[in-house]
């Protein structure tokens, strides 16, 4: 009997890995073996085995460089950093091409997951019997398949459907169309929704919502702008499916947006409570099992931080994080907040530091010193405010590069007096390498500070974007009032409360606490406040209006002044819609692996890269797509022969 791996040539389905039986606790945290035979899912227990195994390939969207670069690089949201080591992702230059290394990461995984989901289909039905799990496997089955399509389609477009299990090498594959994938993609998922349970038998499984709310976004990415030559026929009709499975999430029962965007992010320990709130409907499952944990944990932490290491009194620590400064925050998601009133800023980013290396710490000069005894003494001390960052706007005339120099942290301000509006980070003392850093994702639970195996669970699916998918639907069908109750669910809970303290920031450093290798240092970059006061530069005793973020009427949209409508060039109420609503995503999910793959099924790319991020080029009718990677056409057959080159050519993605 083929061990899995020789199943199918391995440029189309790579080894798949299984899980030997679960805990009834922590599912995934088992030994791992990837010698099973066909033979072993001809069992109910090999079944399971399988089944368990699947998860594990959602950890895949949070292992490595792919999940930014693939995702994130070439938007409006983040720029390049310091490190440039992926910037063709961004750039979109020459070398963003089909031998790309990252291209076929996803496409290999993606494939490895389905072959698993086939054979899951195709035994489940023969050999599982009438046990009390049988739909649920079907489902599981279902579900990841149509998942991992829907990840490829909105990659590569048209993808070869695999749908029956492979019993031997096979090299002969053509491209299906996109229409042809997504229809198997709503089958699949339809089928996951009437299949799966309610409540999950461990945390962590699949649920009849998830497929629900990924079953809602499928319809609505089939409905949006890149399908436009082919989908009007079903666009209607997708709309109405888009909010009906949304309706369905949303009035489950079983999800609930979490009273505070911050305790989606304040993550203190692992496996905590913030891991498990009625938000999450779906994640891939993290934890600091070192035996489990596989070639790269979960690795999104290291990417957004900007260097503040090798400042004065500044060293790297595990709170503070790994700083890789890769993702380098654009202007525009900055801007794109109403920074006063809007709480999920100031709960999404990091502006403060706290000074975990005094024996370093910079020290007065007498030109600066605030007072003559202070002359050559450190101008903070251990666990004092080290780097503050200003989020300020133009026409501040508080700073400038001399008068910072009086103040005691190192502080870099967005934008000094006499700068001018600018969407391009070309003022203040930003650099590629000291930039607001987005702390969605640090985590503090590492092992140690060099460890680039993070804990913390990855988000696939929650419920802020559930209601956002709704309103999407409603507003591409020109229902913009009803539309209005679902961005207010959202914008609702990101407003500040009365009583609020503004000043309080955390993330997942935090979870430095409960960490006994953290612990043991004497002091630690983490701060407990943000900049919100002095950025906005508004007394301490101002109170933000707690209904400044809640839309009364559509004209709060239409009209609006701050949503970029001149610079991307809307003018009609769609328009101005679907760019309202893009703006809207990125202050709900900012950073969160979802944007490139957003303004390419909206066909903005091209225009709000240009127009926000310094450093990208994406070209009309090119970049919507990735290269199809270059293992898979010199691999492949047609009519027993390998492709020629103008075969590879015609089977690939236009402009590569």
């Amino acid at each position: 009997m083929k061990n899995i791996k020789n199943i199918v040539y391995c440029c189309i389905i790579a080894t798949s890995t299984v899980v030997l039986m679960p805990s009834c606790s922590d599912f995934l945290d088992e030994e791992l073996t990837t010698s099973l035979s066909l033979q072993s899912f001809e069992t109910p227990e090999g079944l399971d085995g399988l089944s368990t195994g699947m998860y594990q390939g959602l950890r895949f969207h949070f292992n490595y460089n792919w999940a930014y670069a693939t995702t994130n690089y070439g938007t409006d949201e983040f720029s390049v950093g310091g490190d440039r080591s992926e910037q063709m992702w961004n750039t979109y230059d020459a070398s963003l091409n089909s031998l790309n290394a990252y291209a076929a990461n996803v496409w290999d995984n993606m494939y490895s997951n389905i072959a698993s989901a086939n054979i899951l289909i195709k035994n489940v039905p023969l050999y599982y019997g009438n046990l009390p799990n049988r739909d649920t496997r079907l489902g599981e089955g279902h579900f990841m398949r149509a998942f991992d399509y829907f990840k490829l389609v909105r990659q590569f477009g048209g993808v070869p459907l695999k749908l029956e299990p492979s019993v031997t090498v096979e090299f002969e594959f053509g491209r299906n169309t996109a229409p042809e994938v997504f229809e198997q993609i709503i089958k699949d998922f339809t089928e996951a929704y009437n299949l799966l349970p309610a409540t999950p038998a461990q945390q962590g499984r699949l649920t009849k919502w998830a497929a629900a709310h990924f079953l809602a976004k499928a319809y609505l990415t089939r409905a949006s702008e890149l399908y436009s030559d082919w989908n009007s026929a079903t666009k209607n009709e997708d709309l109405d499916n888009a909010i009906k499975y949304a309706d369905i999430v949303i009035n489950s029962g079983k999800h609930s947006l979490a009273k505070d965007f911050r305790e989606l992010w304040n993550y203190t320990t692992v496996n905590g409570a913030n891991e498990k709130l009625p938000e999450i409907i779906l994640a891939a499952e993290f934890s600091n099992n070192t035996a489990t944990q596989g070639r790269y944990g979960n690795q999104v932490h290291l990417y957004y931080p900007s260097i503040y290491q090798n400042l004065a009194g500044m060293q790297r620590d595990i709170p503070g994080g790994r700083e890789f400064q890769r993702m380098r925050t654009t202007d525009y998601s900055m801007d794109v907040f109403d920074r006063v009133n809007d709480s999920r800023f100031w709960k999404s980013f990091k502006t403060s530091y706290s000074c975990n290396k005094p024996a370093s710490a910079p020290v007065w000069e007498a030109k600066y010193a605030p007072k003559p005894e202070l002359v050559g003494k450190p101008r903070f001390a251990g666990g004092q405010q080290s780097i503050l960052y200003i989020v300020n706007n133009a026409g501040d005339k508080r700073y400038t590069e001399e008068s910072i120099k009086y103040r005691a942290p190192h502080m870099f301000v967005r934008y000094f007096d006499g700068d001018s509006p600018n969407l391009m980070s070309e003022h203040g003392n930003y650099t590629t390498s000291r930039y607001v850093t987005m702390s969605k994702f640090l985590d503090g639970s590492r092992i140690s500070v060099a460890s680039q195996f993070g804990c913390r669970d990855g988000i696939l699916a929650r419920l802020a974007e559930t209601y956002l998918i709704a309103a999407e639907a409603y507003g591409r069908n020109g229902q913009y009032d009803a539309a209005l109750p679902y961005i207010n669910a959202v914008r609702d809970r990101a407003a500040y409360k009365e009583g609020e303290d503004r000043t309080v920031y955390s993330d997942g450093g935090a979870a430095y606490k409960n960490n006994a290798v953290a612990n043991a240092a004497q002091y630690t970059s983490y701060s407990e406040i943000n900049s919100y006061y002095e950025s906005n530069n508004i007394p301490v005793t101002t109170t933000a209006s707690l209904s400044a973020l809640h839309l009364n009427s559509t004209t709060d949209i239409f009209n609006s002044t701050k949503e970029f409508y001149t610079e991307v060039g809307a003018s009609s109420q769609a328009e101005k819609f679907l760019h309202f609503i893009l703006n809207e995503r990125s202050r709900e999910l900012v950073g969160e692996l979802l944007r490139w793959e957003d303004l390419s099924r909206t066909k903005t790319l091209v225009t709000r890269a240009k127009v926000f991020n310094d450093d990208t080029n994406p070209k009309e009718g090119v970049h919507y797509l990735r290269p199809i990677p270059q293992s898979f056409l010199d691999a492949i057959h047609k009519n027993g022969k390998p492709l020629s080159g103008e075969e590879k050519q015609a089977m690939q993605n236009p402009g590569y």
